[in-house]
């Protein structure tokens, strides 16, 4: 039962459960998490998957990318509320603010091959 890197892999999903979305660099992304697994799709290709957990009592996302790319592979939770999820990732993106998606639909483009478990 152990969560990998992200501890325990569902004890954070609770509140991030949904799909969440940004506009950063003049591209949309999309964040989704569900049952303790999160993914990322942002236009221009970037597709990256892992898991939603609780490390050292903060909610952080582990994900891996499938270009290898490292810009949102490790962030922390610095606040979620009910249409607002603000994340920091550890790469080149830094801060990020998501906005609940409306009724779970996500704008055209977005990538989404690639993504496994």
């Amino acid at each position: 039962m152990g969560g990998g890197p992200g501890g325990s892999p569902s004890a954070g999903a609770g509140r991030l459960e949904g799909s969440w979305l940004a506009t950063t660099g003049g591209r949309a992304v999309a964040l989704v998490v569900t049952g303790g697994k999160a993914a990322v799709f942002a236009m221009g290709g970037t597709v990256c998957s892992g898991t939603v957990g609780v490390r050292a009592g903060q909610e952080v996302i582990r994900l891996k990318c499938a270009d290898g790319g490292e810009d949102r592979t490790n962030g922390t939770v610095d606040s979620v509320g009910g249409t607002t999820l603000k994340v920091t990732w550890e790469g080149g993106v830094g801060p990020e603010t998501y906005t609940k998606a409306r009724g779970g639909k996500f704008p055209s483009g977005l990538p989404t091959s690639g993504v496994g478990s």
